[in-house]
C-alpha cells in the first residue's frame, strides 16, 4: 500500500503558522511513518521550507505565488487554482511510477481534489482509492442558514464528496448534511477525529527558561491567564469572550484575557481594543501574536491557567485537544459543545460556558481542587482517546 498525503498549498509543511489542516497532514504522516507505512507528502514548492525528516515531493509554483496568503482574496484563489492544476499533473506522474497494488491519494482541500477529478480520466483513477477529509467549518451550521453559501462557494467540495471513494468528516452535522441534503452515499462517509501530539503539547516538556522569560516579558508572574488561540476574526469571537470575562476582569486585576493567532480582520481587532479601553481593563487584555505550532504554542498553553473556545462555528477545533493535552481546562460555549463530540466528556477538562459565567469561573477554575481535577482528567482523556496514533489507526482501517 502506498499513501500520498496531499498538502493544500495554503502554506508549506511543516507549517510555520497556525494552519490546522497542514498540521493534520504533518502529524498523520509522522504517525504513519512510525508504523513503517509507505507514505509521501505532496506539497507546494517552498525554498524556505523548514528542515524536517518528512518525505516530501514538491509541486512547482511561480515564486510570487509560493507564499502564505491569509487574506483569502483574489490572489489566494488564483494560487489555489494554479497549485491544484500543477498538483494534478504531478500526481499523474507519481501514480504512473507506482507498482503497488493499492494506491491511496488523501486530499484535504476542495480545490485540489476538484481539479484532480477534472484533469484525470476515470479509467486512470480506477486503480486508485481517492480519500477526502472535509475540514470545512461551514458545514457546522443549520442547513437553511448555509445552503446558499454551500451552493455558491463550496460547490467544489460537494462535487468532491459525491465522487470520492472515502469521505472523512469530523462531526455528525457534516455527515447529516452530506447524506440527507446532498445525497452522498453514506457507505462512503466515515466519522474521524483529529489527533493531537501528546508529546509536544505537554506542560512537562516546556523549556523552563523560555517560559520564565515569556512571563517576565508580559509581566505574568502571579497572574492567571484565560487564553484564546485561533485566527483573530468575527468567527472566533474574541470580542464575545472579552465581554463574557469583563465582570471577572473588573473584580480581579490578577486575571488576564490573552488571545493569540493570525489577524484576519484588523478592524475587528480595533473593536476588541476599544471595549478594553472603554471598560478600563486594557492592562488585562493582551495580544500574544501569531504562534507557530509546536513548542512555542505549547509554551503559550503552559503560560495560561485555562483556555476559552467561544467560536460561532467549528469543524473540530484542534485547539481544544491541544489545550487539554497541555493540561489546561477549556471553557466552551454551548453551540460548539452540543454539536461536536466534546459534550461526551463535559466535566473532564471541558467546562460549559453558562449564563452565570462568573460562578462557573469561580467554581471550576479558581477553586484549586476542581481545577486540578480538570487538568488531570483532561490530559488523561486526550492520551487515551485522541493521540495521533489513535487517529491514524482509524484512517488506516478505513482507507
Amino acid at each position: 500500500m502506498k499513501i500520498f498525503e496531499i498538502g493544500t498549498g495554503y502554506t508549506s509543511i511543516p507549517a510555520k503558522i497556525g494552519a490546522a489542516t497542514e498540521i493534520v497532514v504533518e502529524e498523520l504522516t509522522r504517525s504513519m511513518m512510525k508504523r513503517d507505512i509507505d507514505v509521501t507528502i505532496v506539497d507546494i514548492k517552498d525554498k524556505n521550507r523548514q528542515i524536517s525528516d518528512l518525505p516530501i515531493v514538491e509541486v512547482y509554483m511561480p515564486r510570487f505565488l509560493a507564499v502564505t496568503d491569509i487574506k483569502l482574496g483574489i490572489v489566494h484563489k488564483l494560487k489555489r487554482v494554479l497549485y491544484s492544476v500543477s498538483l494534478s499533473f504531478k500526481l499523474w506522474k507519481l501514480v504512473k511510477r507506482q507498482r503497488d497494488d493499492k494506491i491511496i491519494l488523501h486530499f484535504h482541500n476542495q480545490y485540489n481534489l476538484f481539479f484532480f477529478f477534472k484533469f484525470t480520466h476515470k479509467k486512470f483513477r480506477e486503480k486508485l482509492t481517492i480519500a477526502y477529509t472535509n475540514h470545512s467549518y461551514i458545514w457546522f451550521g443549520e442547513w437553511d442558514n448555509i445552503k446558499d453559501i454551500i451552493s455558491k462557494r463550496y460547490f467544489q467540495e460537494v462535487y468532491c464528496c459525491r465522487n470520492a471513494d472515502k469521505v472523512f468528516v469530523l462531526n455528525d452535522i457534516t455527515a447529516d448534511h452530506l447524506i440527507n441534503k446532498l445525497g452522498v452515499d453514506k457507505r462512503c462517509i466515515v466519522k474521524i477525529i483529529n489527533g493531537v501530539n501528546i508529546d509536544v503539547y505537554n506542560e512537562k516538556n516546556v523549556d523552563t527558561i523560555s517560559l520564565q522569560k515569556f512571563k517576565n516579558d508580559y509581566k505574568l508572574n502571579g497572574k492567571k491567564v484565560i487564553l484564546q488561540v485561533g485566527s483573530v476574526s468575527d468567527r472566533k469571537n474574541q470580542r464575545g469572550s472579552l465581554e463574557l470575562l469583563l465582570p471577572i476582569l473588573k473584580k480581579d486585576k490578577n486575571i488576564i484575557y490573552a488571545y493569540a493567532g493570525g489577524i484576519i480582520d484588523t478592524a475587528y481587532v480595533k473593536t476588541v481594543n476599544q471595549i478594553a479601553r472603554e471598560r478600563e481593563v486594557e492592562k488585562q487584555v493582551m495580544y500574544w501574536g501569531e504562534s507557530s505550532p509546536g513548542k512555542h504554542l505549547n509554551l503559550l498553553y503552559t503560560c495560561s491557567y485555562a483556555t476559552i473556545v467561544n467560536s460561532t462555528s467549528e469543524a473540530f477545533s484542534l485547539v481544544i485537544a491541544e489545550s487539554m493535552s497541555a493540561s489546561r481546562p477549556v471553557l466552551i460555549n454551548s453551540s460548539i459543545l452540543d454539536s461536536l463530540f466534546w459534550e461526551e466528556i463535559e466535566g473532564h477538562g471541558i467546562i460549559r460556558i453558562k449564563e452565570d459565567f462568573e460562578t462557573v469561573i469561580q467554581k471550576e477554575i479558581l477553586d484549586e481542587s476542581n481545577y486540578q481535577t480538570h487538568k488531570t482528567k483532561g490530559r488523561d482523556f486526550i492520551v487515551q482517546s485522541l493521540s495521533w496514533d489513535i487517529a491514524t489507526e482509524k484512517y488506516i482501517n478505513n482507507f
